[in-house]
């Protein structure tokens, strides 16, 4: 899997200081995408173990409040396989911090009614994820007051109370 940045002081795409990680690859291919360089899936640079434990030491301090996953597309199928290391080791060292993830896919349609069943990588992937912010970015949606999204038809879905409620629950800014 390649990615095409990181940002180690990121204020924009989740609560806190984060650091992101934009993963190269995706098919959605929305009109007016802030990141179209992201669709190649041969885009950036391999992740490889150097690069996991360069994300791990960014986010050693106590004022990183996480990581953010974004793209490209974090759920395309090879994007979800090279992903799982990471988020592995950052559970492993950083139980405590928080990991997001935004996705054009939605969540129950696409995610739990197709992915989670024909991809073992899904539910491993899904049972890291605290908040997943599904949904393409639409143009025609498009809404800057929005707290962590581009566009209305988004949702910022709180992953683990959603599984065990069997229905989505949504996070809200406080």
């Amino acid at each position: 899997m390649n990615y095409a940045d990181i940002k180690q002081y990121d204020v924009a795409n989740g609560p806190g200081v984060r650091v992101s990680l934009f993963v190269s690859g995706c098919t959605h291919h929305c009109k007016e995408c802030f990141n179209p360089e992201t669709w190649d899936f041969n885009y950036g640079k391999p992740l490889t173990e150097e690069t996991i434990q360069l994300i791990l030491q960014y986010m050693e301090p106590d004022y990183v409040k996480g990581i953010t996953l974004l793209g490209g597309e974090p759920f395309e199928h090879t994007n979800q396989q090279g992903l799982l290391p990471l988020v592995r080791a950052i559970r492993e060292k950083y139980p405590q911090k928080s990991i997001w993830c935004f996705t054009g896919y939605d969540f129950e349609k696409d995610i739990l009614g197709k992915m989670i069943k024909e991809w073992d990588e899904t539910k491993e992937l899904l049972s890291y994820i605290e908040v997943l912010v599904d949904g393409e970015f639409m143009i025609d949606k498009k809404d800057l007051g929005l707290v962590f999204k581009g566009s209305s038809n988004q949702r910022s879905i709180l992953v683990q109370e959603s599984l065990k409620e069997g229905k989505v629950c949504l996070w809200e800014p406080k």
